[in-house]
């Protein structure tokens, strides 16, 4: 993974929420605070929480939450989480994945929706999940399948690629659609110390308004932009425009629908 993968600054966290969350988060957000739903879980911790929208979910959905920490590596989407949500149970706080300050034992649950593909040390990442987790305990995370099965991301590599072609950006196959490894991830987990671990492939849409949207969402919206205006400085609306003429050729000029799909990943701590 680059360095600038998990830069999320300047404006990125706004056009994040604003254009990248309803598109492919928010169903998805839903459906992992559903699941947690069916658990015994009453104080939460999650991993990786951007600008909050499973933050949301559960707190929305779930009133019998008792305590939820949302952490974050990135301190400008955690303050756009912050200040989209006031719930006396969350607190927000800046946390490294891969060194939790927090005490062994002290959580019912860890979630992570679609953030453990930017950890460089998945399985240290793993086992420090693992030790802040109760005996027991779940931990409930969620990564994308490969960017073949994902059309909208498919269509924006492609088309950057055919701008780029010196030097194609290759942020979204590199990290986003980067851990899809079923049998790996099994192993990781393993290696961890979870046991009982359950995988389910999740399919859904991804709609939009119009082709721009999409276009914005990944060019502007994520570390991709990096990428782009490290090619040209000044070449990201001309990149947005070429993203989104690329998918309005294959879903029209009107409202966009495409293909999603991610796996969600049950593990449990041993007893």
């Amino acid at each position: 993974m680059s360095a600038v993968d998990k830069v999320f600054a300047g404006s990125i966290p706004e056009l994040y929420e604003r254009y990248l969350v309803p598109l492919i988060f928010h169903s998805y957000a839903l459906d992992l605070a559903g699941r947690l739903g069916k658990t015994n879980a009453r104080v939460l911790l999650e991993i990786a929480a951007g600008t909050g929208v499973v933050t949301r979910a559960v707190t929305s959905l779930l009133p019998e939450i008792e305590r939820i920490v949302a952490t974050d590596l990135n301190e400008p989407m955690l303050a756009h989480a912050k200040s989209r949500l006031s719930d006396r149970r969350v607190e927000w706080k800046q946390a490294d994945a891969l060194a939790l300050p927090f005490s062994d034992g002290s959580f019912d649950a860890v979630l992570c929706q679609f953030g453990v593909m930017f950890f460089p040390d998945k399985v240290r990442a793993y086992k420090e999940a693992n030790r802040v987790l109760k005996s027991g305990g779940c931990f409930l995370f969620s990564v994308w399948d490969r960017i073949a099965e994902n059309e909208f991301a498919d269509i924006v590599t492609e088309a950057l690629a055919a701008m780029f072609s010196d030097d194609p950006p290759q942020f979204l196959p590199r990290t986003p659609h980067g851990h899809h490894d079923i049998e790996r991830i099994r192993a990781e987990l393993a290696e961890a110390g979870f046991s009982d671990v359950s995988v389910d492939a999740v399919d859904s849409r991804s709609k939009a308004g119009s082709a721009r949207d999409p276009a914005i969402a990944y060019c502007q919206g994520t570390p991709l932009r990096n990428e782009i205006e490290a090619r040209n400085a000044s070449g990201l609306q001309e990149a947005t425009e070429h993203a989104t003429k690329a998918i309005a050729k294959q879903f029209g000029d009107g409202p966009v629908d495409g293909r999603i799909r991610a796996f969600v990943i049950t593990a449990r701590k041993m007893p």
